[in-house]
């Protein structure tokens, strides 16, 4: 409880509450593309029929949508996730809805086990959630849609997630708090910064603890001020931690080891590190990259030589 003070719950891919629907390996999926259902083993079909005989449409139980291209189309390229397209008619809320229903109960039987197991007050249990930042500006959210997340420009998605961390007492991990609109190619439609705002305020809503992690390897300024900013959010939205990715020889080069200092040092000082002087922080951690500098070198080393 001392040592391990929190615990993250594998859920998915890459360790996040999702379908595996953007799969990188041997190049299924490249960005941006809008991914791809993931409902057509034998026993979400069995699902998903039960659940449309329940609903009284038996022909809404054979699968998942027709029409809603493969894994590299854009929502345009589509009849299910254009803009006018089915996602927004009642076949598509209820197909939506079961699937997305679906991976919340996956959330909730396995966050029953973790609690059951870690059933304890020192160590907090954690789950992370995916930063689908691309075609956020689309009314479908197509990504979003295929990874589980029936969320759209009319539904908010996060809120049920949110809710059932809550039911558990576990920590909202969200990720890509570094990314910021104008750095993401604007054809896609990509918006991070709307997406993390969402998301945060659906863990207060729920009175969720939220904690967040960039997506990718970031060393420069731009980045650490991003994080810092969101981290320290609105009073009622601060972060309650963060994961820095990742330790890699790069993050011990002499420049990118004096900029992670002084902002792991303006992390530590929450709301009033935000606030204050960059170069009077970074003057005063000047020290700390001294002292650090033998273990620094001896790490790049041993990760260059690894």
């Amino acid at each position: 409880g001392s040592t391990i003070v929190e615990i993250q719950v594998g859920m998915g891919p890459a360790g996040e509450m999702r379908y595996p629907s953007y799969p990188e390996l041997n190049g299924t999926w490249k960005f941006p593309g809008i991914g791809a259902f993931q409902c057509y083993d034998k026993y979400m079909l069995s699902s998903l029929g039960a659940a449309a005989e329940a609903a009284g449409k038996p022909e809404w139980g054979r699968g998942g949508p027709t029409d809603a291209g493969s894994y590299n189309n854009w929502p345009e390229d589509t009849s299910f996730f254009r803009r006018e397209g089915g996602w927004n008619n009642p076949y598509g809320d209820f197909f939506l809805s079961w699937y997305s229903n679906m991976l919340l109960a996956h959330g909730e039987r396995i966050l029953s086990a973790a609690t059951a197991i870690f059933d304890n007050n020192t160590v907090k249990i954690s789950v992370k959630v995916a930063g689908i930042h691309w075609h956020y500006g689309t009314r479908s959210h197509a990504p979003e849609l295929t990874a589980g997340y029936y969320n759209t420009r009319f539904r908010d998605g996060y809120a049920p997630i949110a809710q059932m961390l809550g039911r558990h007492g576990a920590i909202f991990n969200f990720t890509c708090v570094e990314m910021k609109d104008w750095e993401q190619p604007g054809e896609a439609m990509c918006r991070p910064e709307g997406l993390v705002k969402q998301v945060a305020a659906a863990a207060r809503e729920a009175g969720v603890a939220l904690a967040g992690e960039n997506a990718l390897p970031r060393f420069d300024e731009a980045a650490h001020e991003q994080i810092v900013r969101t981290a320290a959010g609105e009073a009622e939205e601060t972060m309650c931690g963060f994961t820095y990715l990742r330790m890699t020889p790069d993050l011990f080069q002499p420049e990118n080891w004096r900029r992670f200092v002084a902002f792991v040092k303006r992390m530590g000082e929450g709301r009033e590190g935000a606030e204050r002087c960059k170069e009077q922080v970074e003057r005063e951690a000047e020290r700390f990259v001294s002292a650090s500098q033998p273990l620094v070198q001896e790490a790049a080393a041993a990760m260059v030589s690894g």
